[in-house]
């Protein structure tokens, strides 16, 4: 089997996933899983899509990720495993699209008006 390259993005986020065999080893940026995201939730988010179809031995995990910050970059390595996976069967594709792990979220961050405290927030208005 040849090394399955997909990105995933999310917000600033994005994650570049080289999927091959092997025994279940995740590697961002060069750090194990647990050094690199210390939450288990966040833990969590990036084996989802390797639980759910039950591939969390079979699989060697290389992961690039920049920009956003940790929660942004978690669900972006957590998008681009699911395309991985699916590319790899594409039985997996019925089981991940019901829990929303092959949608992009394409939320941003609205940017700063002139004239404007924020986005949205004014300056306060004196009338005299």
């Amino acid at each position: 089997m040849e090394v399955i390259h997909k990105i995933g993005r999310r917000k600033t986020a994005v994650a570049r996933v080289y999927l091959k065999e092997g025994s279940g080893k995740v590697t961002i940026n060069k750090k194990d899983l647990s050094d690199y995201f210390t939450t288990a939730t966040l833990q969590y988010k990036v084996n989802q899509p390797l639980t759910l179809t039950s591939n969390e031995e079979k699989f060697d995990l290389t992961v690039n990720v920049y920009g956003g910050g940790i929660t942004g970059q978690a669900e972006a390595i957590r998008l681009a495993i699911s395309r991985a996976i699916c590319e790899l069967d594409e039985e997996n594709r019925a089981i991940l699209k019901p829990e929303g792990l092959l949608t992009r979220d394409a939320r941003m961050v609205e940017r700063k008006k002139f004239g404007q405290k924020k986005a949205r927030k004014k300056f306060q208005f004196s009338k005299r």
